[in-house]
């Protein structure tokens, strides 16, 4: 069977823990982040994990990642 190829768009969006888990960054940061809170401002910088109706399609896109 040949190899997968890795959707890089994906693999640069989501990151696997060690445990398996996806995460992900949270929209809207890029700009239009001045005037809104600092408390707001340091949310935007969490990594939260990827919705579980999401991995499947994620583990397409990634078949190598290591993603449980």
């Amino acid at each position: 069977m040949p190899k997968l190829k890795t959707h890089k768009g994906a693999q640069s969006r989501f990151h696997v823990t060690g445990s398996g888990m996806m995460l992900r960054t949270k929209g809207g940061k890029s700009h239009l982040r001045r005037k809104k809170p600092m408390r707001v401002r340091r949310q935007y910088d969490d990594l939260i994990p990827v919705s579980p109706a999401d991995v499947p399609r994620l583990k397409r896109l990634m078949p190598y990642n290591g993603a449980k």
